[in-house]
């Protein structure tokens, strides 16, 4: 059989979109949730894990998270990770190295936690009154603050929980260094080709580069791992790009029928994340807005990609009014589908957003 863009699309959909399951076993299975602060109506890795998990309520995750096998830290972004993708990734040496000075007030921070158990930043910072430092982004914040997120980076901590949205830090007891590099770089190029499959080679090296910051220790390796992925993974040729996906999966398998539901997708979800592939299966551009100004935004501060069946047909902004969902959409066509089982398969899914925020339809 000849294998096409449809099937690829198909193939998408259906691996990502799997039969909901529990919230665990959903972790487990995608190994890695991208967050994102921002709420829109909801936060990123809640809109993600809504359609994947049965019965998931916004901020289900943050409620359970110090209950379940799960750490924030960063991968290809900042988000949730399984313990085994974790250890993957430490302990990192990053390529800018701290001061004696610097890991000295590490030190001292670190023994401090060790006394209290969890801390939150305001705690350090009354304790040690470190005072204000310049951020990456040129303003000034916390200098606690900057010190946790570092020493969260290289795993000296972990987040224990969050209060209001602001991180809580517990010590974490350091990893071993894992013996044999280049097959745990393949161990995360498989994560990564597990979340966003199946991957035009453009893409698959863009993810594969941005480990550079998930394991910084061995940014020099990232080249040969990408060969071998390149070698050791199933591809093929269609429409003129090459396309990467997991051993064992075929993308022209008629298990991957897609059926007639409609899907509200985060931003960042693992099957629109992909901008590149996004435009070469559905034909738009889609571009996250929230940071545009608002006179320049062609399709709202928060759109959130509509697919249905396997075709993102539009966008939709969400909001909450009076304890209220109000949804406005918009179509690449201009229209709706007139088509009847699209009336309630959108009538559905803005029911099941609605019950997800805990509001009125």
């Amino acid at each position: 059989m000849i294998l096409t863009l449809d099937h690829l699309r198909r193939h998408a959909v259906s691996r990502s979109l799997f039969t909901p399951t529990t919230l665990p076993r959903a972790l487990v299975k995608l190994d890695f949730v991208q967050a994102d602060p921002i709420r829109a109506p909801a936060r990123a890795q809640d809109l993600a894990l809504r359609p994947r998990v049965t019965g998931y309520r916004a901020g289900d995750l943050e409620a359970r998270y110090p209950t379940l096998a799960i750490e924030e830290d960063f991968f290809v972004n900042y988000g949730f990770v399984t313990p085994a993708l974790h250890r993957l990734m430490h302990p990192r040496t990053p390529r800018a190295g701290w001061s004696k000075s610097r890991w000295a007030k590490a030190n001292a921070v670190l023994a401090f936690v060790h006394e209290r158990g969890v801390v939150h930043p305001r705690e350090v910072d009354r304790q040690f009154r470190h005072g204000k430092a310049r951020n990456w982004f040129g303003g000034s914040s916390n200098a606690s603050t900057q010190l946790l997120d570092g020493m969260h980076y290289r795993g000296l901590l972990r987040v224990a929980r969050r209060e209001g949205g602001t991180r809580c830090y517990a010590a974490r007891e350091v990893h071993e260094a894992v013996p044999d590099a280049d097959a745990a770089m393949d161990a995360m190029v498989d994560v990564i080709v597990a979340q966003y499959a199946p991957l035009p080679a453009a893409s698959l090296g863009q993810l594969v580069a941005r480990l550079a910051a998930a394991a910084p220790q061995w940014r020099d390796r990232r080249r040969s791992a990408l060969a071998r992925a390149q070698a050791r993974l199933p591809s093929a040729v269609v429409d003129g790009m090459v396309w990467y996906w997991p051993d064992g999966e075929n993308p022209a398998s008629k298990r991957h029928a897609v059926g007639d539901d409609v899907r509200l997708l985060a931003p960042f979800d693992p099957l629109v994340w992909d901008r590149r592939r996004f435009e070469h299966f559905w034909g738009w551009a889609y571009r996250f807005e929230a940071y545009t100004p608002q006179a320049k935004r062609v399709r709202g501060h928060y759109a959130l990609p509509l697919l249905w069946r396997d075709a993102v047909i539009g966008w939709g902004n969400l909001s909450v009014a009076a304890g209220r969902l109000r949804a406005d959409l918009g179509y690449t066509s201009g229209r709706a589908p007139r088509d009847a089982a699209f009336r309630r398969a959108i009538d559905a899914e803005l029911g099941s957003v609605a019950g997800f925020l805990g509001v009125a339809r």
